[in-house]
């Protein structure tokens, strides 16, 4: 009988703890319609949970995950997986899915989010969410490709065809987690030659967030690709403000411009100072964006952090926030806080036992599209529990390393039988026993 320590625990809100939000995220599931006709062996639904379980657990690839059909207890017991695929079944199946029809559990997941007063810590401004929207590649080859797969030409004469996305993440300065929204595909679209883009990729990217949450007052920031007068426009379309970083190089118009305010002495400089560190500032009001859009009027503001005299730090970026004395210092802020879907995000997801870039499957349809769907929904109810469970804190906090907490859940989600995921976040915190423990053997 396998049996863990009962010790006061850590309680976790119903909604937002681990078994919640699996249940959320099977919901969403069982509400997609089957693309497939006539009677079939295992549901959709399940299809799409043991992905997602895949992706949750941190399973190094598609075999990994095979395995575990072996000892189905578990998975049956806290994903609710009733019938568990084998990886050719999984592929064949989810390489059919529209990758759209997973945006609703996204909603669902961010609902409970909302619910549970969850996202409130990472209002910024008063009233804005930092909307953090970077590109990230998550497949390459130069055997394997799909009809949506995007292609480019090497030096060599080769062809190498690869898969891309389009992040969007709400991020704040003061909060280690991130949450991350649906992110929007860059692939070959049906019917074109041409390879998408970022920017193509940018304006879907918007009307989904619009469509998503119409009621949340975004605060886009961004790198110096979004520094464009269509881009600008697109955000502004939407109610939303935006803080884009802006190069010399690239946006030589802007700086002229704001060179000739400076002259004239329309610029205005302030200095905060924060120990051994000076934040200096030196922005400037309503300066043409560039010569082909002139209308498209931003605010200006560059930084400076310097420590002990020596620069260690310089940006640039343009807003239409209007900036003042009082507000430069949160503005910068705001701007250095689009890093966070680069650290927090992509780099979690690549390094930090999620095996982003690995690949389970391409398919010949949609598979890597909705494979990287799945991972990225199982890192949203990562971070929600990141965000809102205490529980699930503790037990992170108690191992310090991720990839290797992840490797802990595995190995209790292996030998023991459990009924909840909050079972094996109090066993990491608290230890666990097993009663009756023999070894048996013939040599007697």
């Amino acid at each position: 009988m396998k049996k863990l320590k009962k010790k006061q625990s850590k309680k976790s809100r119903k909604k937002l703890s681990a078994s919640g939000l699996f249940e959320v995220v099977s919901k969403g599931f069982e509400g997609i319609v089957d693309h497939r006709v006539g009677k079939v062996r295992i549901t959709l639904a399940n299809v799409l949970m043991s992905g997602f379980a895949m992706f949750s657990l941190k399973d190094p690839s598609l075999r990994a995950f095979d395995g575990r059909r072996e000892e189905p207890t578990n998975l049956e017991r806290i994903y609710g997986i009733e019938d568990i695929p084998c990886d050719t079944y999984m592929r064949t199946v989810l390489d059919k899915v529209d990758p759209e029809k997973l945006r609703t559990t996204y909603k669902d997941v961010f609902r409970e989010l909302q619910r549970g007063k969850g996202l409130e810590p990472y209002k910024y401004l008063d009233e804005y969410y930092l909307l953090s929207t970077d590109g990230t590649g998550y497949f390459s080859s130069k055997q394997i490709k799909c009809p949506h797969c995007m292609k480019r030409v090497l030096k060599n004469g080769e062809c190498q065809y690869y898969h891309y996305m389009l992040g969007a993440t709400i991020v704040h300065p003061e909060m280690k987690t991130v949450i991350p929204l649906m992110p929007e595909p860059i692939i070959r679209q049906d019917g074109e030659e041409k390879n998408d883009c970022e920017q193509n990729a940018s304006k879907r990217l918007y009307q989904h967030v619009k469509e998503d949450h119409p009621k949340l007052k975004f605060l886009v920031v961004q790198d110096g690709l979004g520094c464009n007068g269509p881009n600008i426009r697109a955000i502004q379309s939407y109610d939303w403000r935006f803080i884009i970083g802006a190069k010399p190089g690239d946006n030589k118009y802007l700086f002229a411009r704001v060179a000739e305010a400076k002259a004239n002495e329309k610029t205005t400089t302030v200095e905060v100072v924060e120990g051994k560190t000076t934040h200096r500032f030196h922005f400037v009001n309503q300066v043409p964006l560039n010569e082909s859009n002139k209308d498209v009027l931003v605010n200006f503001l560059e930084y400076w952090e310097i420590t002990d005299g020596e620069e260690k730090q310089h940006f640039t970026w343009v807003t239409d926030i209007t900036i003042t004395q009082k507000n430069a210092y949160s503005l910068m802020r705001a701007g250095r806080a689009r890093w966070k879907i680069e650290n927090e995000t992509f780099n979690t997801l690549k390094n930090q036992g999620y095996h982003f870039e690995h690949n389970f499957g391409h398919g010949k349809l949609n598979l890597s599209v909705v494979f990287a769907q799945l991972m990225m929904l199982a890192f949203l109810v990562d971070q929600v529990l990141w965000t809102c469970c205490s529980l699930f804190q503790a037990a992170v906090e108690k191992i310090c390393c991720k990839t290797r907490f992840w490797e802990r859940v595995r190995s209790f989600f292996q030998i023991l039988e459990l009924d909840s995921m909050e079972m094996i976040y109090r066993a990491i915190i608290y230890g666990y026993q097993i009663e009756g423990f023999t070894i048996l053997d013939d040599t007697g």
